[in-house]
């Protein structure tokens, strides 16, 4: 029995050591991909602000033709949210926080009496929603880890139609801001109709960059068409970014995840070995408590 058990154990400590070398394996390249996110996030910014200050200009020129794409609405009657989360799991609580945030603004604007439209980016969410009895509008998947800009403009052009036609009244972002590689939070914003300037709703653009210009700026085409161009192209710049930060906060989170699973497993792994150590020990003491009981049947007795 004590022989069964140490090979039980030593099947068990070599499964552990494999699959700590998966999870460091995963933990090394999630660390590598870190520094990459970080840098596209930092390359898309001054583009990000530039199409903040180009919104913030147009409507200072005119503020009640700003008014019908600026501002938050007071009662919406249909809202699309879209939720971003990730394709792949092993990441922590990166997916469950973005959709337990999602569930619960959900449940927040379904008590208004809203008709809601929710759309989705990664594997994980669609499932997820069904399962709890949401209805997926739209489904975008398999580069959340790995966004481009063209990603950026399906996802845009998908919600922002809608609202250029008058179809939707609101559109809301649930997504996870990369504040560093330690601190990762889920953001809720707005992005149709576009935050007005006052709200300071472009969350990470650089105070500059929500000033008005200052002096006289002269906009052809007129105010109206200009900001009707720019919407899209500003929810693009919007939805880019979130997917940027979406993608770094993914990698930052699944390398906590893997350096946590990789020490557990070495803990486990240790825990074994004492284990199996042990059963050795006992298998050794009771064979040479049967020999020596052996030895002892078979010795003379005293006054033969």
């Amino acid at each position: 029995m004590a022989g069964g058990q140490e090979r039980e154990l030593r099947r068990r400590i070599k499964s552990v050591n494999a699959t700590k070398k998966i999870t460091k394996a995963m933990e090394l390249i999630a660390a590598s991909q870190i520094s990459k996110s970080q840098a596209r996030i930092h390359a898309n910014r001054p583009y990000r602000d530039g199409m903040v200050r180009l919104i913030v200009e147009a409507a200072s020129a005119n503020k009640s033709i700003a008014a019908k794409m600026l501002g938050t609405p007071e009662n919406p009657k249909v809202i699309t949210v879209v939720c971003m989360a990730g394709d792949r799991g092993l990441s922590g609580a990166y997916n469950s926080s973005a959709l337990r945030a999602t569930e619960r603004l959900l449940a927040e604007k379904k008590a208004t009496g809203a008709e809601i439209r929710l759309v989705t980016v990664g594997k994980k969410a669609p499932a997820y929603f069904r399962f709890r009895g949401f209805d997926v509008y739209q489904s975008f998947q398999g580069f959340s880890d790995k966004p481009v800009f063209e990603n950026a403009r399906e996802v845009a052009g998908a919600i922002a139609a809608p609202f250029t036609a008058g179809d939707v009244d609101q559109v809301i972002l649930v997504s996870t801001a990369y504040r560093s590689a330690a601190v990762q939070e889920v953001v809720v914003n707005q992005l149709l109709p576009l935050p007005a300037p006052e709200e300071d709703a472009m969350d990470g653009a650089a105070p500059q960059a929500a000033k008005a210009a200052e002096g006289y700026t002269d906009f052809e085409p007129d105010v109206e068409h200009l900001l009707a161009e720019l919407a899209p192209k500003a929810v693009e710049a919007e939805v880019f970014a979130a997917l940027l930060e979406g993608a770094a906060s993914f990698h930052a989170s699944q390398q906590r995840a893997m350096a946590a699973a990789t020490e557990n497993a070495e803990e486990l792994a240790r825990t074994l070995i004492r284990t199996m150590n042990r059963a050795r020990q006992d298998a050794i003491t009771t064979e040479i408590m049967e020999i020596v009981g052996g030895a002892e049947a078979l010795r003379p007795a005293k006054g033969a």
